[in-house]
């Protein structure tokens, strides 16, 4: 993957005026799309193989007259202060504001608040309902349009008139948290890089990122339905992602600059070690991200697969755009006029950087730093073991919009259980008296306790099916509603043991309820799988048990930790005036979920960046802990400036006003401060510390079967410096690949290099082979063949006691074998 990388790198670098061509062409393809195409989102919840879902598809079936499955809205009416709406002139516009909603687009219908008894005790609150033909997504702009036009034509009657249900949520509009984002993380830059042109490219590809996922996103929606939140979470990875790989590889980049190589061989060795734990990083978390989809829930396979397609557009900018643009600035990028005399000192090798610095403390007691970080990771996880899932409602939706205040009016009138009815079916198909069947279900429910309205059943046109609407006490997300509907559900059995009819519970509160039980039963199982690719990715990259273990150990207390800040602040209210969280509420049902994946996927781009530079330096021969402080000295100032980012990113995303990503945001930004500076930066180099040399053991049966995945790019290095071959075509000239060499050399010795033969060690007196330019061209000419290098960290050098492998113990002295011919 390495030598691809490199390959690629130096052809952007060289056709950096056709790739920038090719990605302005895309952006105007998807640009004229988004704007030529008309995007549905949908905020409704499916949940197939649930008793709620199953009852939903038979009533749509046998109750089309109603549009049973439809959107719905609620117009609530509000009569002025002393005034009801029983009666006079109040009550003549409300009847007639319900005619216009009758006349409205893609409306089935309306239940007049006076003959469906939606009317309060005290006459001053009634509420009509609307059904709609079609379902969520499908709701159109000038459907949402003439119901406001009704409550606006309310308002100048002096009613208060407000409106919710799913009909009339649109999608989510962002815009300040962006720019919050976008903002902090040029000056980040700025001050990481001290050049104007190096912080703009990485904010340039990002934004080209952004761009593209959006785009796309939007025009997919035009052809299948996606959830609400689809776009919002793309960008808000995208984003942050895009950033900090391109902050990754430009920083190599200006390292390679500092070394004296030219600009495009630069470019290309930028990608082929930083750019392999790009690709390395990207794809743990478009695995973490794709694997959503395999819970069945709508929701999460459309956040899912929207995330992993901004990360993959990312990847992709930053190993082509990047090193075009790379190109167009060549040398001047590692020029800079904001760099501070400390920042010039580090770069001529004087004093130590903040990085090495805190590296040297925590190895100091590492024990001790060990103990405190652990500790403290878990005493913020305790809040996680009273969690309590919902997924959201017009409760949720931001203070003053139009949904919370319809909700909070009808809380006021009728009482919290009328925001979530619940739909009891009674399918008595299989029963011989079905108006008995329903009959009977109606006197169960009515001798449950947290039951205070039920309705009289209404019947399918054949008569075998019967809807019974049920209101409970309390709110849709409270506890003892999750427990009414489990009660409900109980009396199943008896009904059909008594009549033969079967009794399910739908409705939007039920479809919740289920939601969130599949959710929970769901979390622990991906946990598990997320865990266990963790530690087989790791395993392939750095070539050690111990390292991956103390990864995944890592990232289940940054979860845990994560969680457990996110139950403080939004289910228990704490710090909510600081952040702006106007209720305590219970935790989005997709949220932990979402969580565990981005995590993963964010904990594991911090791993490789960090750990695969002690391995590089540890192989090279630096003891353990002088591997641990190369590692802070070569990438901690880049961690530190990716995380920073990462943070302002999500955070800004805190300002939405959708609950889902409010909490998303806070999460993601917390989950990096956690995962980043107390387990990457302070756990992980304490452990690496504890174990000294077993953290890169790796037994030799287990090394034997592993292939080599070199996302340090160490045996490209190894090859670009001290290339070997093997035979050499007459006539032609090879020269070194160290500095300055030119492309096709390279690509000459790239090409001989993928066809080599294998040997297990660099044999120390074997030069390089020069044909003389005089010699005589024999008639057919062949490739030139280099042999290949080892793969490093897979030596057979062992321990005589552990029988493990040690990547740092170079092979015996004069040891060779013998180059086979290939054919």
């Amino acid at each position: 993957m390495a030598t691809f990388l490199y390959r690629l790198g130096r052809f952007s670098f060289r056709r950096r005026r056709l790739v920038l061509a090719l990605w302005i062409a895309v952006l105007a393809a998807l640009g004229i799309g988004m704007f030529s195409v008309s995007a549905h989102t949908s905020s409704s919840f499916a949940v197939p193989g649930t008793q709620s879902q199953k009852a939903q598809d038979l009533l749509k079936k046998q109750f089309p007259q109603t549009s049973a499955g439809g959107a719905t809205a609620r117009v609530v009416f509000e009569a002025p202060e002393g005034q009801k709406l029983t009666s006079g002139a109040h009550r003549s516009e409300v009847e007639s504001l319900v005619g216009e909603l009758k006349r409205a687009s893609q409306v089935a219908n309306v239940v007049d608040p006076y003959t469906g008894g939606t009317v309060s005790r005290d006459g001053t609150i009634a509420f009509a309902q609307v059904t709609y033909k079609v379902t969520d997504s499908d709701v159109t702009d000038r459907a949402r349009e003439d119901v406001k036009k009704v409550a606006e034509e309310g308002r100048e009657a002096g009613l208060v008139v407000s409106m919710g249900g799913s009909a009339m949520r649109e999608g989510i509009h962002q815009g300040v948290g962006e720019v919050i984002g976008i903002l902090v993380a040029a000056v980040v830059l700025a001050i990481t890089f001290g050049s104007l042109i190096a912080a703009g490219l990485p904010l340039l590809t990002a934004v080209a990122g952004v761009i593209t996922a959006i785009s796309s996103i939007t025009i997919a929606s035009a052809f299948i339905d996606l959830s609400t939140q689809t776009s919002t979470l793309a960008l808000m990875l995208g984003l942050a992602v895009a950033i900090d790989y391109a902050l990754f590889i430009v920083s190599r980049y200006r390292d390679e600059l500092g070394q004296g190589r030219d600009p495009e061989e630069a470019a290309g060795r930028a990608l082929g070690t930083a750019g392999s734990a790009v690709v390395f990083a990207g794809l743990t978390v478009v695995i973490a991200l794709a694997g959503l989809s395999v819970i069945g829930i709508k929701l999460l396979t459309d956040l899912g697969l929207g995330g992993a397609f901004a990360i993959v557009v990312a990847v992709l900018l930053a190993l082509t755009l990047l090193p075009a643009l790379l190109g167009f600035t060549g040398t001047k990028i590692a020029s800079g006029r904001f760099k501070t005399r400390r920042m010039r000192a580090l770069e001529r090798g004087e004093g130590e950087s903040m990085g090495v610095r805190w590296s040297r403390l925590v190895l100091r007691k590492p024990l001790k730093a060990l103990g405190v970080c652990v500790a403290g990771l878990l005493v913020l996880g305790i809040p996680f073991l009273s969690l309590q899932l919902a997924l959201p409602d017009d409760s949720t939706a931001s203070p003053g919009s139009t949904q919370r205040i319809a909700y909070e009016t009808i809380a006021k009138g009728f009482g919290p259980g009328y925001n979530g009815p619940l739909a009891v079916v009674v399918d008595a198909r299989g029963s011989d008296d079905a108006p008995a069947a329903a009959k009977e279900a109606a006197g169960m429910l009515e001798k449950l306790p947290d039951i205070v309205s039920v309705s009289p059943a209404a019947f399918n046109p054949s008569g075998d099916v019967a809807l019974i609407r049920a209101v409970p006490g309390s709110s849709p997300t409270s506890q003892d509603t999750v427990d009414l509907v489990s009660a409900i559900r109980d009396q199943g059995p008896h009904l059909q043991e008594d009549t033969g009819a079967q009794l399910m519970v739908t409705g939007t509160t039920a479809i919740n309820i289920d939601t969130s039980s599949k959710l929970n039963a769901a979390l622990f199982p991906y946990l598990s799988i997320v865990i266990s690719l963790a530690m087989v990715l790791l395993l392939l990259v750095f070539r050690s048990i111990l390292v991956p273990l103390t990864a995944t150990l890592g990232f289940l207390l940054s979860v845990l930790a994560t969680l457990g800040a996110v139950v403080a602040v939004f289910q228990w209210g704490w710090l909510a005036d600081m952040l702006g969280i106007e209720q305590a509420s219970p935790i989005v049902s997709v949220l932990p979920i979402i969580m565990v994946g981005v995590v993963f996927g964010l904990a594991m781009d911090y791993q490789v960046f960090l750990v695969t530079r002690m391995r590089e330096e540890y192989i090279h021969g630096a003891e353990p802990r002088e591997a641990v402080i190369a590692g802070f000295r070569h990438s901690g100032r880049v961690v530190t400036a990716a995380a920073v980012i990462m943070i302002s990113v999500f955070a800004g995303f805190m300002l939405a006003p959708d609950a889902l990503m409010k909490s998303v945001g806070f999460g993601l930004a917390v989950s990096v401060l956690f995962d980043a500076f107390v387990v990457r930066m302070t756990i992980v180099p304490a452990v690496m510390a504890l174990l000294g040399r077993r953290a890169w053991s790796l037994p030799a049966w287990l090394d034997r079967m592993l292939p080599n995945m070199d996302v340090e790019g160490e045996r490209l290095r190894h090859l670009l410096d001290d290339p070997m071959t093997s035979t050499v075509p007459a006539g032609a000239e090879l020269v070194g690949v160290g500095v300055g060499s030119s492309s096709a050399t390279v690509d000459a010795i790239l090409d001989g290099y993928t066809r080599a033969h294998h040997t297990d060690a660099a044999t120390s007196g074997e030069a390089n082979l020069h044909s003389r330019a005089d010699a005589p061209a024999p008639s057919r000419q062949r490739r030139p063949k280099l042999p290949r290098l080892p793969k490093l960290g897979r030596s057979r050098a062992r321990d005589a006691d552990t029988d493990t492998v040690d990547p740092s113990e170079p092979k015996a002295a004069g040891a060779k074998e013998a180059v086979q011919d290939p054919q």
